[in-house]
Formats: structure tokens, sequence, C-alpha cells
């Protein structure tokens, strides 16, 4: 299982970074060891002093796939949960200022928290999925997937020309706006629409 992950794909996302809009999704990887089920704590690392969330909207790959044809990529994810893309922002700008790239401060231990997955049966419309991160009950970030710059179906078909898509495999799509740092006691509580489908502690 891996985690395939898209960057800069919301326009407001990329204009606070003040970084560039890339023509063809931006793609780097969280290894397995990154994720954190069934609302598990984050353990602040004792490595970096300005860990960020990203909030997005994931993907469950449900069937082998490469070269998929954008048409026929709705058939090779069958749900959608949360998750959080934690980001060593300090290590990431060391590694930027160096040209080097910036794996450990994507892919660190615990980095990538995911919810449970609901059935694609239950979203009417996938271009117009609501979600939103809140942080000690005030909302940070707040998104829709019809914002996104590549949506669901052109990103399976754009990582499946180099790499083959797996049962179980998890996609990130992009975080909107408003990522910000979090502290020790801080509670993240991430919803997608009217449900909370994150719920759990930094420590």
């Amino acid at each position: 299982m891996k985690i395939v992950a898209i960057g800069r794909n919301y326009a407001d996302h990329i204009a606070e970074l003040k970084n560039e809009v890339p023509e063809e999704p931006v793609i780097f990887f969280k290894p397995d060891t990154a994720i954190l089920r069934n609302n598990e704590p984050f353990y602040y690392p004792e490595y970096s002093q300005d860990i960020h969330h990203e909030v997005e909207l994931i993907l469950r790959i449900c069937r082998e796939g490469k070269n998929i044809d954008p048409k026929f990529a709705g058939k090779y994810y069958d749900a959608i949960g949360l998750g959080i893309d934690f980001t060593a922002r300090d290590l990431q700008a060391k590694a930027k200022a160096k040209g080097l790239p910036w794996t450990l401060a994507k892919g660190f231990n615990g980095s990538a928290p995911v919810s449970e997955f609901l059935p694609l049966s239950e979203f009417p419309d996938l271009n117009n999925i609501n979600f939103r991160l809140d942080v000690n009950g005030v909302t940070k970030q707040q998104g829709n997937s019809g914002m996104m710059l590549h949506k669901f179906d052109t990103i399976i078909a754009y990582i499946s020309r180099f790499i083959t898509l797996k049962t179980g495999d998890i996609i990130f799509t992009g975080t909107p706006a408003g990522v910000g740092p979090v502290q020790l006691g801080d509670r993240l509580e991430g919803y997608v629409e009217a449900k909370k489908l994150l719920d759990f502690e930094i420590k």
C-alpha cells in the first residue's frame, strides 16, 4: 500500500504560499508508516518546530491500473475519506532553499492521519463535496472538490501514466487555503459535508 499525494491543487492555497500554478499535477509520496488511523493522537516530533495542518479529501483505490484513460478512471476508486497532510514547514523550507527533495518534511512518522472511507454512493456529485477542518472548535480550512485544479479522474489518470495504482492505495487530492501550525494540546476535527470523520489531539 502506498500514499500518493497531490500538491498545489487549489488556487487559493497556491496563492497563500506564493507558489507558481503548475501545468500538471504535482506528485509526492508518503510512506505507509505515515498513516494514523482510528483518530489516534498525533505526537509532535522533536525534529520540527513548525508542523502545519493540510486537510484533504482522499480516495481509496479499488483495483490495479496503469495508463488509465480519464473516462474510465472512476472505476478505479470506490470511496472517499478525509486526511491530514502534516507538513514540517521548517524542514521543507530548509530543503527547498538548497534545491533538495522535501521527503522528510512530508513523509515523517504519523504525518498522514486518515479517516474511515465513505462509499461513492453517498456523494451525488463528486465535483461538489464540501469539507473542512476545525482546530479547537474554530474553522481553519474549508474547501469544495469543485475548486480543485485537477479533478479526481484527471488525478487518477495522470498518476497511472507513471505509477501503477494498486488496490488499497490512498490518494491525497490537495488542500485548500488556511493551512497553519498546530500546537501541543490542539484538537483537530475534520468534516466531509456534515459528517465528522476526524477527531484527534496533538500531544
